[in-house]
């Protein structure tokens, strides 16, 4: 048996899917990611009984998603760096760690304020430990078995992630809250002994130069002082001293972050990469329809709850065949769009999950999940099969082979941003303020508003991608297994059970 001291590669150069090692690896990094989306997914459902228990309004269920997702998104690039450095299994495990630590802290708090510092920290962990997933794989697999890995990565971390809303929804339901966070600690013990144990180290030998801790912290400032004042505006009026300080502060950080990314040795942001016209043009679509399915998903568990009359376990299954239509179609999609291009798809996708969204608009008192909910989750999921992988695969394929890992965190953070962001200001827009979920008829006519804007994004994004994305010569179309891979982990996550971590999904 190997052991943390001696796990290492075989000679040849890396370990292969069917080996035992590699299965070791394999289980590790899964797990390791469904830390991070099962509990994206359960706190969309529990965010009701949170705010009852906490007698809180809606701009602290706001928080209770948003922080999370700010720490997360701030330091992502950087905890890849650090995992590049330092070893990417040390610090993949450092946040596992990390990670259910701060469940506990959350699952335990006795207030609002307590439960959003615990959320917070909880970001920190999946910052480090999300890029370390990937990046083991493909330090660890052999060059020929790392398409199989990654897909089998993403298969079966969808199928666990599918799985927490239903877990979580009961014990809401049965127990309390407070136990969807201790679903995180058995699996947080088990990846902690098995990747001491069977996960070999790996670095990147190139890596040189300081760590740009500078970056990480003006854009984890510009992120929070923007999210604030989007979040407090309605409550506190938009002219509130705070307010308006927040968010020249955050703008005035974003405006050094950008200043300094241009002029630092070793910057955590190459703004080169956005030379390229199809990688800006992705990044955008990303980042519009991304943030509508943030906006949207963060609303539609409540909207269940409160309005429709669904049990959290109900609630909770709810969104499950929009990960079985993934699972089934991601891959397809994907080699779909290497023997035509990408620009099709990623322009009638954004179509297709407006359809969905417009149709879940009309969920309301009584509405029944066979007649009413169901039919716009099937259009809904076949608009994400259509787009995830080829949008994927075009900001890995959009940039140099020695950008790839970066270009892909980019995209990932783009992502998670744009839920943040969405989280933030799409309540404020529908007039979704207050105690508004406690009261039914006013959340569901916000609700149905909300989810029209949505809608709305998401056609801005199909015309983005139409007029801006181009197809490669059929010899540089993406490969079907670079498809598959899903890099961009949060919006399956998002997608699940309504959580705004637009993210983990892989």
């Amino acid at each position: 048996m190997t052991t943390a001291a001696t796990a290492q590669l075989p000679r040849g150069g890396g370990l292969i899917v069917a080996s035992r090692a590699g299965r070791w690896v394999l289980t590790a990094t899964i797990l390791g990611s469904a830390l991070a989306g099962i509990d994206a997914t359960v706190v969309g459902i529990a965010l009701p009984a949170i705010g009852r228990d906490f007698g809180v309004g809606i701009a602290s269920l706001q928080w209770v998603v948003t922080a999370y997702t700010l720490t997360l998104s701030g330091l992502l690039l950087v905890a890849g760096s650090l995992g590049d450095r330092y070893g990417r299994r040390r610090v993949f495990v450092v946040g596992v760690g990390w990670f259910a630590a701060a469940s506990i802290l959350c699952g335990i708090a006795p207030d609002a304020p307590a439960l959003l510092a615990g959320r917070a920290l909880q970001g920190v962990g999946a910052a480090l430990l999300t890029p370390g997933s990937l990046a083991i794989l493909q330090a660890s697999f052999a060059p020929d078995n790392r398409g199989r890995a990654i897909g089998a990565w993403s298969g079966l971390t969808g199928i666990g992630i599918a799985v927490g809303p239903f877990i979580g929804g009961w014990l809401v339901e049965a127990v309390s809250w407070r136990l969807i966070f201790a679903i995180n600690l058995p699996l947080a013990v088990a990846v902690v002994l098995i990747s001491n144990r069977h996960v070999p180290e790996s670095h990147d030998t190139t890596a040189t130069g300081r760590i740009d801790y500078t970056g990480g912290t003006l854009v984890s400032v510009a992120l929070l002082g923007i999210v604030f004042a989007l979040i407090e505006g309605p409550s506190r009026g938009w002219t509130s001293g705070v307010v308006l300080a927040a968010m020249a502060g955050g703008v005035l950080a974003l405006l050094v972050f950008v200043l300094h990314e241009r002029r630092a040795a070793h910057p955590m942001l190459p703004l080169d990469v956005f030379a390229s016209r199809q990688f800006t043009v992705t990044n955008l679509v990303t980042f519009v329809v991304y943030g509508a399915l943030g906006g949207a998903l963060f609303l539609l568990p409540v909207q269940l709850q409160q309005v429709a009359g669904y049990s959290p376990v109900e609630a909770g299954t709810a969104l499950l065949p929009v990960t079985v239509i993934m699972l089934a179609l991601s891959a397809r999609s994907g080699a779909l769009a290497a023997r035509i291009g990408p620009r099709l798809q990623m322009s009638v996708g954004p179509v297709v999950i407006a359809l969905g969204l417009a149709l879940l608009s009309t969920v309301g008192p009584g509405t029944g999940y066979f007649s009413g909910v169901l039919p716009p989750i099937v259009v809904f999921g076949l608009g994400l099969s259509v787009i995830v992988a080829p949008l994927t695969s075009v900001a890995l394929a959009s940039v140099s082979a020695r950008h790839a890992g970066i270009a892909s965190a980019i995209n990932n953070d783009v992502a998670r941003t744009a839920g943040l962001v969405a989280v933030a200001v799409l309540p404020a827009v529908a007039g979704l303020t207050g105690a508004a979920y406690l009261h039914p008829r006013q959340f569901n006519d916000g609700y149905h508003l909300a989810l029209l804007v949505s809608a709305g994004l998401c056609l801005c994004g199909s015309v983005v991608a139409a007029v801006g994305i181009r197809n490669p010569p059929p010899r540089t179309a993406p490969e079907p297994d670079r498809c598959s891979s899903c890099g961009l982990d949060a919006p399956r996550l998002a997608g699940v059970g309504g959580g705004a971590d637009v993210g983990e999904a892989g």
